[in-house]
């Protein structure tokens, strides 16, 4: 039987340009939610949920987040069966 799996990502983008990253993220991925975080001292995080059929990888998202101009690094913060 196959389900669906959430995951969060926590995207790391140029200083300065977050909404810029976070706008483009939405229109280009469409996730399930998108919120930009402060995290410590000014630095600021774009968290990103996605939920997909659990057939496909998240490393392909994590793939397509990379690509996504000003996109210093992603990471996976949570990943689990729903």
């Amino acid at each position: 039987m196959m389900g669906d799996v959430a995951v969060l990502f926590r995207v790391y983008a140029d200083a300065g340009r977050e909404e810029e990253v976070k706008k483009e993220i939405k229109e280009k991925l469409g996730p399930r939610g998108i919120e930009l975080e402060d995290i410590a001292f000014g630095i600021k995080v774009i968290k990103v949920l996605f939920i997909h059929s659990d057939k496909e990888g998240s490393s392909d998202i994590e793939a397509k987040l990379r690509k996504v101009g000003g996109v210093n690094e992603v990471e996976v913060l949570e990943e689990s069966l729903i």
